[in-house]
Parts: C-alpha cells; sequence; structure tokens
C-alpha cells in the first residue's frame, strides 16, 4: 500500500472537494475534520504496518519516473528523520482544524488552504527528491500567506506580506542550489537524496551549497537575524495557523539542515558547524531578552518559540548523536508546547478582546480551567523536569558537553551563554502568568469581555497536546527510539567526514 503518496494526495484531493459541499459552516468543519483525522490516521497506519525503527536506511519507498528528462521524480520514503516529524504534521493539523471551529468569515475558502497545507507539509517531509522538495516547499507557502492576509489582525496585509518576502525569496536559495547539486557533472540531471549523497562533491562547491541552504533553512527555522518575520505573522494570525506556524513550519527549518546540509553536505558541515553553535547561542539569548521586554502577548510567544529553536541549532551543530538526538526531541517537543500556548492565546484574546499585558490582570478569578491550562503549558514550555522540553533541552546540552571535537573552554563558554536563556525563560513567562491572572481586575475589561471559562472543545485540543508532552517527558524512550538508529548513522556519516576534512586540512606538506 502506497502509504505515503496516500497521506500526500489524500487531503490535498478532499481540499478540492470542499467547493462542492453545501453552503453552511457546519457541513464544511465536519469535512474537513474528517479528512485531517483521515489523515493523521494514515499516518499512523503507515507507521505501525510499514516502518521499522531499528532501520537506519530509506523505508516504505516509492518511485515513479515524472519527467526522465530532467531527472524529475515522484520520489517519497521515510527514515528516522522524517516519519516522527510526518506524524506530528498530520496530529497538529487535524487539531487546528478543531481550533478552527468558531470560524464564520469565508469558512470553504480557509479549510481548503489548511487541508492543502497538510498535504504540502506532508510532502516536505516525505519527498526524497530535490525538486519535489522544492516544489512542496514552495506549496504550503500560498496557503500560509492567504490564511494570514484574510484571516489576520488588522496589521495583516503587512504581516503577510513580510512572510512571502522572506519565505519565498529566500527559497530562490534552495532552487541555485540544487539545480546545481543535480546538474553536477553534466549528463543527465538527478535530483534524489541517495545520488546526491554518494557524489562526493567538492569541499568548495559542498561550502557555497550549505551557505545557500543555510540562509533559505535559517528564514523558516528561524535564525537571528532572518527572523523578524515570524513575530509579526504570529501578531497578526489567528490561532489555528498559530498552530500551524509554531507547530510545524519551524520544524521544517530544522528537519531540512539535518536533511540537507548535515546528510548531503558532510565536510560543509565540518566547517559550518561550530557557527551553528554560536548562532543557537544568539538565538536563546536574543529571544528570550526579547520576549522578556514585550507587552504584545502575541509577540512574547513568538520570541519565545524563536529561543527554543536555539536549542535545535546547537544540537544539530554537534558531533553527538546525543546532541542531534535531542535536537529532533526538540523540534517534536516544541512542536507540541508551541501549538498548545498559541492555541491559548487565541483562545484568551477571544475573551479579553486585548494582548496587551498591561490591560489584563485577575482574570484568573473568571477562567480557572483556562488559568490551569495556561499554567500546565507554560511548564512544559520552560521545561519543568516531567514534560518533554525538559529532556531534549538536557540530552542537547550533555551532547554538547561530551562532544570531544570542541575545545572545553569553548563547551563552557557556549553552556554559560546558553544558561542565561535557560534563566530567562521561567522569569518572563512567570511574569506573564502573573500578569494575565494575577493581580487587581481591570474594571474596563471585565465590563467589556465575556470571561467565560475554557469550553470542553478548548479544553480537548490542550488535552490533546499536554498527553504526548508529559508522555514524552516520562518515558523519552517511546519517541526517542523512532528515530536513533537514522540520527546515529547521520552523526557517524558527519564525524567521517569531519576527519577526512581535518586529514586534508592538517596533512603534512610534501617534500
Amino acid at each position: 500500500m502506497p502509504w505515503l503518496s496516500l497521506a500526500i494526495l489524500f487531503p490535498i484531493v478532499c481540499s478540492l472537494g470542499i467547493f462542492f459541499l453545501p453552503d453552511g459552516n457546519k457541513v464544511v468543519r465536519w469535512y474537513s475534520l474528517g479528512v485531517t483525522l483521515i489523515t493523521f490516521l494514515i499516518t499512523v497506519v503507515a507507521y505501525v504496518t510499514g516502518y521499522d525503527p531499528s532501520i537506519s536506511g530509506l523505508q516504505m519507498s516509492e518511485r515513479i519516473p515524472w519527467i526522465p528528462s530532467l531527472g524529475l521524480t515522484w520520489a517519497v520514503g521515510v527514515d528516522g528523520l522524517s516519519m516522527p516529524l510526518i506524524l506530528l504534521t498530520s496530529f497538529i493539523t487535524s487539531l487546528a482544524a478543531l481550533a478552527a471551529w468558531p470560524l464564520t468569515f469565508k469558512p470553504k475558502l480557509f479549510f481548503f488552504l489548511l487541508l492543502l497545507m497538510d498535504g504540502g507539509q506532508i510532502m516536505v517531509f516525505a519527498a526524497q527528491d530535490l525538486i519535489l522538495f522544492f516544489l512542496s516547499w514552495e506549496l504550503e507557502l500560498v496557503p500560509v500567506y492567504l490564511m494570514i492576509a484574510i484571516y489576520g489582525g488588522k496589521k495583516r496585509q503587512y504581516a503577510a506580506t513580510k512572510f512571502i518576502l522572506y519565505t519565498a525569496g529566500s527559497s530562490l536559495f534552495i532552487l541555485l542550489a540544487g539545480l546545481a547539486m543535480g546538474f553536477y557533472g553534466g549528463g543527465t540531471p538527478n535530483f534524489e537524496y541517495s545520488y546526491l549523497a554518494e557524489q562526493g562533491f567538492p569541499k568548495n562547491f559542498q561550502l557555497w551549497c550549505y551557505a545557500a541552504f543555510l540562509i533559505s533553512f535559517g528564514v523558516k527555522l528561524p535564525i537571528v537575524p532572518l527572523h523578524t518575520w515570524l513575530p509579526d505573522a504570529h501578531g497578526e494570525a489567528t490561532a489555528p495557523v498559530h498552530m500551524l506556524l509554531a507547530g510545524i513550519l519551524l520544524k521544517m527549518g530544522g528537519y531540512a539542515l539535518l536533511r540537507f546540509n548535515c546528510q548531503l553536505l558532510p565536510e560543509a558541515h565540518s566547517v559550518f558547524a561550530p557557527l551553528l553553535i554560536v548562532l543557537g547561542v544568539v538565538n536563546i539569548i536574543y529571544a528570550a531578552l526579547t520576549s522578556f521586554a514585550q507587552r504584545n502577548l502575541k509577540r512574547k510567544i513568538a520570541y519565545s518559540s524563536i529561543s527554543h529553536m536555539g536549542f535545535v541549532l546547537i544540537g544539530i551543530g554537534t558531533y553527538s548523536a546525543l546532541g542531534t538526538s535531542g535536537a529532533m526531541l526538540q523540534m517534536i517537543s516544541h512542536g507540541l508546547i508551541g501549538a498548545s500556548l498559541f492555541f491559548l492565546v487565541g483562545a484568551t484574546y477571544d475573551r479579553t478582546h486585548t494582548l496587551q499585558l498591561n490591560e489584563m490582570g485577575g482574570v484568573g478569578k473568571s477562567m480557572k480551567v483556562m488559568f490551569a491550562l495556561w499554567v500546565a503549558c507554560s511548564m512544559a514550555s520552560l521545561a519543568l523536569p516531567g514534560m518533554s522540553g525538559f529532556i531534549s533541552e538536557l540530552m542537547v546540552f550533555a551532547g554538547f558537553v561530551t562532544d570531544a571535537t570542541y575545545t572545553i573552554s569553548f563547551r563552557i563558554i557556549i553552556c554559560l551563554l546558553s544558561a542565561i536563556g535557560i534563566i530567562l525563560t521561567p522569569i518572563y513567562l512567570l511574569s506573564m502568568l502573573r500578569e494575565i491572572f494575577f493581580g487587581k481586575e481591570n474594571k474596563e475589561l471585565i465590563d467589556h469581555a465575556n470571561l467565560v471559562d475554557a469550553e470542553p472543545r478548548e479544553v480537548y485540543i490542550v488535552s490533546a497536546l499536554l498527553v504526548p508532552i508529559i508522555a514524552i517527558g516520562l518515558f523519552p524512550k517511546i519517541m526517542i527510539d523512532s528515530y536513533k538508529s537514522s540520527v546515529e548513522a547521520l552523526v557517524d556519516r558527519d564525524k567521517s567526514a569531519l576527519v577526512v576534512y581535518s586529514n586534508k586540512v592538517y596533512a603534512p606538506p610534501t617534500i
């Protein structure tokens, strides 16, 4: 059974059927929720029946020649780097469909874009052909742009335009580097990952391609200073779009760095790896300090996401299976945590009609269940022991500290600087909770807002995200084992390239 092609094409084909449905929000909502749940079920069945975590290489491979003369192939497959993220994508998208339940403005268009995005995002992780990857990477940009531009806040046009300029503009580097790699050496071009991984490109060529990919994926991750689109996009997006942005889109950047920069360009990675670690520290400290200073609730959580992505960069930059495994777990963990926090931001805004922290206060008395959900998700975000974020960040630090590739002084400095961000995180998150839920009630807010407590639908969405967060925090092995073999194979490949590169650099001159 071609499970991957089915998971990709099913939501895309079903998205077209929305326009043939009768008018009315109810039918469209149930149809879209059903499609996303079936897609999630397909990915789960694919994982259970066709995926073996002990195998490091490609599995469930599907290959159909598309345009042979140009080397274009419908090539999809999974390994440990992609399978967990496919499950994450289908899971969060189904919850985003439920989060969009109250939507009344042009529901057919919104859910059409949601389903289209579902298939496009799964294709990003499943693609085994660089051109196919690029097409799917571009495919998901259009729905996000329209979701922000049509359904966003007052400054939605500005935010959407900035998003498309940053992401679409940077995508040109993917195309240029991909074409260069596929056409390298002459003859019929070939863009499949398995072929490119065996080419042994010259070091200088790898460096140029690596830099191009780093810019493109650095925008999506995002990496400071390529991050400025994210707070603006989050500042104007609605709750379901928040969930997709934080839960899935940022992970595309981290996945692509592992897939292309580490796996396909290992010698160049040996040069850029220290830079990734430095950029990761910059992300952690800068975004944490900026988040601390924000008075807008959406922008505060957005900068918190940027800070957490810094740990992904540090993990990718290590030559330790433990550190890289921590980066993978951080992507999965933050996908769940980020989606939960941004959903709560949207739910809180629906009641208070404000995002300014200084206009809130004391709403915990009226919304006790909402307060409890906020506390639980905030504890997960600040990496409380027993939550998934604690395990992932601990693995990244342990992997980096024990990585003998770097000098002791470099490891100490990086750890001390990163600790600043870790200390700031509980400060700004707990102060945020205090400003929203504690203190004196804002009488003007109370008089003009309907501060009803969390609805069953909202409790279900957050609970569905908290269950895997806590499960992974208590039993991380259940997730780590799903990608352990692939990560170890990737790190071994990078270590081998590092040895080769070091021998080239430090080889004694011949006499």
